[in-house]
């Protein structure tokens, strides 16, 4: 690659468009700057204040929901408000995993949990041998 000062003394002798140039640089920084103070505001609506509900029924040998996908934010407090004819627990497949039991005869019953690093966290039921639900977690 060769050296030309002659087009560097041409771009030099050209101000408008290096002011152009300058305008624009300074426009997108400060735009930049500017979606970083409303995030910093707590003003982005992300919600993970809130508990994320999963409505988990059991009844007659089955459970819904079956496999369904839920995402929630890491440390966001996850409600399982389950329904059962029947007790028994839940499996988390978190760390550290987590068995949790519920009520029956038609009582409900509200489990809650949290996840504290991303990733997909499954649960299921070992006595039916099913995904209730996969939380992906970010």
């Amino acid at each position: 690659m060769s050296y030309r000062p002659s087009r560097l003394r041409h771009a030099v002798r050209r101000p408008g468009g290096l002011l152009a140039a300058l305008v624009l640089v300074l426009g997108l920084a400060l735009t930049a700057c500017g979606s970083d103070d409303s995030d910093a505001s707590g003003s982005s609506g992300s919600g993970t204040d809130e508990p994320v509900t999963v409505d988990v029924t059991f009844a007659d040998g089955t459970v819904t929901p079956s496999g369904d996908r839920v995402e929630v934010g890491v440390g966001q407090t996850v409600e399982l408000v389950v329904t059962a004819d029947e007790p028994g627990e839940i499996h988390v497949h978190s760390d550290p995993e987590q068995e949790l039991e519920y009520a029956g005869d038609g009582e409900t019953t509200t489990l809650e949990l949290a996840i504290d690093r991303p990733g997909i966290v499954e649960v299921e039921s070992h006595d039916l041998d099913q995904l209730i639900v996969s939380l992906q977690v970010q």
